[in-house]
């Protein structure tokens, strides 16, 4: 044997193990499709780390491969049936894109159902596991959680009183907010958040109810002047909620070992951790707008009680929306709201 011929020898059987290890994480290829870019926090601080843990875990047995900004085709709408329909093997959407089809999921979407982003999404994912189980048919949830609390972002006025909102023409994140910002005495309009920018940029609208969070993506600190937010004890205006579901099948079709690993990495768990990681992108957008310059404004802990009784019948509706779809409405809201009182 050559000194050239042994050194290839050595060099192929220095490499047979990682060959190795690299065929063993090809024994189960996860596809995660989501409709935000991949820059996004919650790829960088949550899904990719998610991804090299699994990895780990499993010994090499699970790979994830991640998919932004809808690269696997379709709408943001269509991600729940993509994974139903095992288009693709996980996805992240928000049960409000199709309204009314996840009503257990929309619940903590109602204004006034938000704390932070953490507590919001642990009390989101027990009420899921409580009253939600059989929502996501064909589905496995993987976890549930939600954004931070929605300021009222504008360009003319801050927003410190019912009376401000007389007139103000606002973009409106989801139905149950609109519904409270019209009978607050706002126009409101829905179009989608990526025409936000257009919209605020000619005066179709004088303001959006968004979090801080979103902020920075759209630049929106140079498009308004004040942030309206309410004072600390009170709940939020509003939250939106998501869903990381996967494809049931091909949850059932994974070695025992790799569903173990994903079990023990995913739930109630992952569910905070992807709250802890809107809070911190949460703090990071009012620190933009505060650079800045734009003014903060609060409002007061009475104005938001005022609000509350305000949205009274945005809940009741909601509640009968529930009871019409054979859930007890009255249950699920009141555990809803024990759990964000709770600590």
């Amino acid at each position: 044997m050559t000194r050239r011929t042994a050194l290839a020898a050595l060099g192929t059987a220095l490499a047979a193990p990682v060959f190795l290890r690299q065929a063993h994480a090809a024994e189960v290829t996860l596809k995660l499709h989501h409709f935000l870019p991949a820059m996004a926090p919650v790829q960088r601080q949550v899904f990719e780390p998610w991804a090299k843990e699994l990895a780990e875990a499993s010994n090499g047995a699970i790979e994830v491969q991640i998919f932004p900004a809808m690269q696997l085709g379709g709408k943001a709408p269509q991600l729940a049936d993509q994974a139903r329909q095992g288009i693709v093997d996980i996805a992240w959407t928000l049960p409000v894109y199709t309204p009314d089809r996840f009503p257990v999921a929309e619940t903590m979407a109602l204004p006034f159902m938000v704390t932070d982003a953490e507590k919001t999404s642990v009390a989101m994912d027990t009420l899921m596991r409580e009253f939600g189980q059989d929502e996501y048919k064909g589905m496995k949830p993987l976890a549930f959680h939600t954004h931070a609390g929605g300021k009222l972002h504008t360009r003319d006025k801050g927003i410190t009183s019912t009376a401000d909102m007389s007139g103000m023409r606002l973009r409106a994140p989801n139905q149950s907010t609109g519904e409270l910002l019209t009978n607050l005495g706002a126009e409101v309009v829905f179009f989608p958040v990526t025409e936000m920018v257009v919209g605020l940029s000619n005066g179709v609208i004088d303001g959006c109810c968004l979090p801080f969070e979103v902020v920075p993506a759209f630049k929106l600190q140079e498009l308004t002047r004040y942030s309206a937010m309410p004072a600390p004890g009170a709940r939020g205006i509003y939250t939106n909620t998501f869903s990381l579901v996967m494809n049931e099948r091909a949850y059932e079709a994974m070695p025992e070992d790799a569903r173990k690993a994903l079990d023990a990495h995913s739930g109630p768990e992952l569910s905070k951790r992807l709250g802890i990681s809107f809070d911190q992108a949460e703090a990071a957008g009012e620190k933009v707008v505060r650079e800045h310059g734009n003014e903060i404004v609060e409002i007061p802990a009475n104005v938001i009680a005022e609000w509350r009784k305000v949205s009274e019948p945005v809940v009741a509706n909601w509640q009968k929306k529930l009871d019409d779809k054979g859930y007890d409405g009255a249950a699920i809201l009141k555990r809803a709201n024990e759990l964000l009182d709770q600590g």
